[in-house]
C-alpha cells in the first residue's frame, strides 16, 4: 500500500544512526560481534573498513545457519574474524531512497534491517523495521 508517507519521506529520514547499531572492523572477533547484538538489541551487525566503507553484514540469522552447516563446536567461532562469516554482498538502499521503495526490498527478501549506504558505498545508517513501521503509522493523515 503506497502513502504520502512512504512516498515523500526517505530512507535518512528513519535510519537509524551509526551510533545506534553495532558497526565492527572485518578482523573483530565473532564474539564481540555477538556481544554488540545484545548490547544493541539488533540482529545485525555492520562491517566496515577504516574508512567507513561498507565490507559485509552479520545477523543472527547467519549464526543460525553456520551452526547447522558446519561441524564445529559453536565455541570454536569466538575467535574467528567477523569477516570470515559475513555476507559479503549484502543488499542496501540510499539514504535517497523513498520508504516504499526500502519497503518493498524489505518485504521481497524478507528482512528486518537494511544498511544504508551514499553513493561511493560508506556506510551511513540502518534502516530496521520497527521504526520504519513507526514512522509510517505516525504520518499526518494516517487514521
Amino acid at each position: 500500500m503506497s502513502t504520502p508517507a512512504t512516498e515523500s519521506r526517505r530512507v535518512a529520514d528513519v535510519a537509524l544512526g551509526l551510533d545506534r547499531f553495532p558497526v565492527l572492523r572485518p578482523n573483530d572477533l565473532l564474539k564481540t560481534a555477538l556481544e554488540q547484538m545484545t548490547a544493541k538489541r539488533l540482529g545485525i551487525v555492520c562491517i566496515t573498513d577504516e574508512a567507513g566503507q561498507l565490507q559485509g553484514i552479520f545477523t543472527d540469522g547467519d549464526i543460525r545457519r553456520h551452526l547447522l552447516t558446519v561441524q564445529r563446536p559453536f565455541a570454536a567461532f569466538f575467535s574467528d574474524d567477523i569477516i570470515d562469516h559475513a555476507q559479503r554482498k549484502p543488499t542496501t538502499v540510499s539514504g535517497e531512497s523513498s520508504l516504499r521503495e526500502a519497503l518493498d526490498i524489505m518485504a521481497r527478501l524478507q528482512i528486518w534491517d537494511l544498511p544504508v549506504v551514499d553513493g561511493s558505498g560508506r556506510l551511513i545508517g540502518l534502516l530496521h523495521l520497527h521504526p520504519l513501521v513507526e514512522a509510517v503509522l505516525a504520518a499526518p493523515g494516517r487514521a
